[in-house]
């Protein structure tokens, strides 16, 4: 039966990995992996024996139609990205979007995020948020704060370590130094750190140290 099952894994823990995703890994035909060596690590450390296809965002535009087309002869393929669920600031979106239009059936599994754990762990509101994943890097970056600037809900996004120090300053620019904030630094790892204040003391505390590692950055929204 043609398939298509989406497959979270884990952040950082190890055991944040479900059952089900395992059962699912070592039952499907094909597995198209974000990183085949990264997930390689996975997949042995679980028992898992499958060959991997690279699915990535350098050449998903590409393979999606041949993996449509390799569902299509009816068969059942998983998809996973290097930590986390896939479509979620990782390839997956336009993958998912060819096989609905194809009619092909689309399953995906609950699982690891770092979205959530950042956004409840953060103590603003979470019954309304907003998730703007990783800004603009240079186009549309400006444009997009401002429109943020304004809103209401809590905002989230993903900061990599080698820009979080101008994102956090730009946000205390653009959104008042006063605007409370909450860094969630490798979480479910060794190293989990959360970092709270106000967006002023937030940025100077990204001048004064060099922080490492993926992080979630957790506004509150404007009052």
């Amino acid at each position: 039966m043609s398939k298509l099952i989406i497959v979270p894994t884990p952040i950082g823990n190890l055991e944040d990995m479900t059952l089900r995703a395992i059962k699912v890994l070592k039952e499907v035909d094909l597995i198209f992996a974000e990183d085949t060596r990264t997930s390689g690590f996975l997949l042995k450390h679980f028992g898992i024996d499958k060959k991997m296809i690279p699915h990535h965002k350098f050449n998903e535009h590409d393979t999606v139609a041949k993996i449509v087309t390799q569902i299509k002869t009816g068969q059942k393929a998983a998809l996973i990205s290097d930590a986390g669920t896939p479509g979620i600031s990782d390839p997956g979106f336009l993958l998912v979007r060819a096989c609905v239009a194809e009619n092909i059936e689309v399953e995906c599994l609950p699982g690891a995020t770092a979205l959530i754990p950042a956004l409840v762990v953060s103590g603003f509101p979470s019954d309304r948020f907003v998730f703007e994943g990783f800004l603009p890097i240079k186009k549309g970056r400006h444009t997009r704060l401002l429109a943020l600037r304004e809103e209401e809900r809590t905002i989230v996004f993903y900061e990599s370590p080698h820009r979080i120090g101008k994102t956090m300053e730009q946000l205390a620019g653009y959104f008042g130094a006063e605007r409370k904030a909450c860094i969630c630094r490798e979480l479910t790892k060794l190293h989990e750190e959360i970092l709270r204040g106000t967006l002023a003391e937030l940025s100077s505390l990204c001048k004064s140290r060099k922080l490492k590692g993926e992080m979630v950055v957790v506004v509150e929204g404007k009052k």
